[in-house]
């Protein structure tokens, strides 16, 4: 029970590797705030699969492409629990396709849901953590190579990577660790979509991967959930692959 007695904030947390990173953290002692913006239903399975474990956990909806929703949200979290120690930026919205016939308006909202949101998030975070404190933002292997259709989410995930790294050494005198962990193709819903507009891209992964298998949500949640304990203190402003060795090969 390393986390007893923390406070975690996961956004996104409701489903897929949010759920799972939720579910470690509550294993590991935290008490949850569980953010979701669509299914209200996943987000209260979820809370009652964390209060099975023994932990307390509250369902917060909001809109992470929304400044006044953030604020909200955090705000919404302090009253509840009075502070936060960890919090896990995972929430994402994406739009894809090949950057020819991109739109603006799906570049702005892929950058604002993941950078922008990201940026917001830290600086509401910050605001209520003790020394201590965990940020940890989920980027993924396209911010550093070439995956078809997938150009503004890469991008904003190399911003969210580069960002860690200057929030990591501006936030260390306040003694709060920042860091970023990079999955491979993990089976969730997410993955299916853009599955839908790259159709091999799950079977040239397994394929390269010398595990031979997607990853699962529980296998990034992992590691997530390791960067929040005090064994990870020394570790800052880093992106921690765990893709089963796909960037290896």
């Amino acid at each position: 029970m390393v986390l007893a007695g923390k406070i975690a904030l996961v956004t996104g947390g409701s489903r897929g590797i949010g759920r799972a990173i939720a579910l470690k953290l509550a294993d590991l002692g935290a008490d949850l705030a569980i953010n979701f913006f669509r299914s209200r239903q996943k987000a209260q399975a979820t809370q009652q699969e964390i209060f099975s474990l023994g932990r307390d956990c509250a369902i917060f909806r909001a809109n992470i492409n929304d400044v006044d929703s953030i604020k909200k949200l955090f705000h919404d979290v302090r009253s509840k629990f009075g502070r936060l120690d960890i919090l896990i930026a995972n929430a994402a919205m994406a739009m894809f396709g090949n950057l020819e016939d991109f739109s603006l308006k799906g570049w702005e909202v892929t950058m604002d849901a993941n950078a922008k949101s990201y940026f917001l998030c830290a600086q509401e975070a910050v605001k209520m953590m003790p020394k201590g404190g965990k940020i940890v933002a989920l980027t993924s292997y396209g911010s550093q190579k070439y995956i078809p259709g997938y150009a503004a989410l890469g991008s904003a995930k190399a911003a969210i990577e580069t960002l860690t790294k200057y929030l990591a050494v501006e936030f260390a005198p306040k003694h709060i660790n920042v860091n970023c962990v990079s999955g491979g193709a993990v089976d969730t819903d997410s993955f299916r979509i853009l599955s839908e507009y790259n159709k091999h891209i799950a079977e040239e992964y397994i394929r390269k991967t010398p595990a031979k298998r997607l990853g699962k949500p529980e296998d990034i949640a992992n590691v997530v959930a390791f960067l929040c304990t005090p064994e990870a203190e020394w570790i800052k402003g880093q992106t921690i692959i765990a893709d089963g060795g796909f960037s290896l090969m």
